[in-house]
């Protein structure tokens, strides 16, 4: 039985307090974003290992990019909560925060937001040739949606 301290403390607390960790929080815009990307032959150590264990994939980065199935993307601790799912307008795909990257932990230190989504395989080192292609879709700074609905319009390539 509850001690009588500990049931005036949880009269005492606002409901909002109470309310379950899932509990939808409104989607938001942060424009002025970071991307970069990464893969096989630059994450460090060089392979598809993750930081973090999101959605069973066993440390293992991937994803397609849609709701159920997002791209991993890396960033700074703190800078989004493990295992969140944002969208990329940028690339129209989902992206969930599963990897640590050192150079985004850099740019939050500065105050900056910054993204770093897989590319390529899980089991191959597509090498130079990838790194290349990274380079290349690498954009300007880009908005990207928090807390997004699941029905946002998906790039299949």
């Amino acid at each position: 039985m509850p001690s009588l301290i500990f049931r005036a403390l949880l009269l005492a607390l606002p409901l909002s307090s109470l309310a379950s960790p899932l509990t939808e929080r409104a989607c938001s815009t942060r424009s002025g974003v970071t991307h970069t990307f990464y893969g096989f032959p630059d994450n460090d150590p060089p392979g598809p290992a993750t930081a973090y264990n999101c959605g069973g994939r066993n440390y293992v980065a991937g994803g397609v990019g849609t709701y159920t199935n997002p791209l991993t993307f890396a960033s700074a601790p703190g800078e989004f909560t493990t295992c969140e799912v944002i969208y990329v307008p940028y690339l129209k795909k989902y992206a969930r925060f599963e990897d640590y990257c050192a150079q985004c932990t850099t740019d939050w230190q500065s105050g900056n937001y910054h993204i770093d989504l897989w590319t390529g395989s899980s089991t191959v080192n597509g090498g130079a040739n990838q790194i290349q292609c990274e380079n290349n879709l690498t954009p300007n700074a880009q908005s990207i949606v928090r807390q997004p609905p699941s029905n946002l319009a998906v790039d299949c390539m």
